[in-house]
């Protein structure tokens, strides 16, 4: 083989050793981006996700405290007061040994 086949041979072969490097780099810049802009969307994702389960745990405690509230009314509902009164404002009944008084009228 005479030496400028082998150096034709030779530079070939470096162009396509660039050329690979290059492609190489093409594609681990392109992955690059592509990580990036899908890390800024995963963490806008992650924000909106941490302002829902805020509202969520927000929206959790009222609930129990309702629950308790309402707990609370359904012990007193069950008690002697609460017939007395409901008996008294809705019925108008009254205990025999009460005096009903009544204003008079001009």
């Amino acid at each position: 083989m005479s030496t400028k086949s082998r150096s034709r041979k030779h530079r070939r072969e470096k162009w396509g050793n660039r050329m690979a490097m290059l492609g190489l780099t093409l594609v681990v810049g392109s992955l690059a981006v592509v990580v990036g802009i899908r890390g800024s969307s995963l963490s806008a994702k992650d924000a909106e996700y941490r302002v829902k389960e805020a509202r969520l745990e927000a929206q959790l405690a009222e609930e129990e405290r309702r629950a308790a509230e309402l707990e609370e009314e359904r012990v007193y509902v069950q008690t002697k007061q609460y017939i007395e009164k409901v008996a008294k404002e809705k019925l108008g009944l009254v205990n025999p040994d009460e005096i009903l008084l009544k204003p008079s009228q001009p």
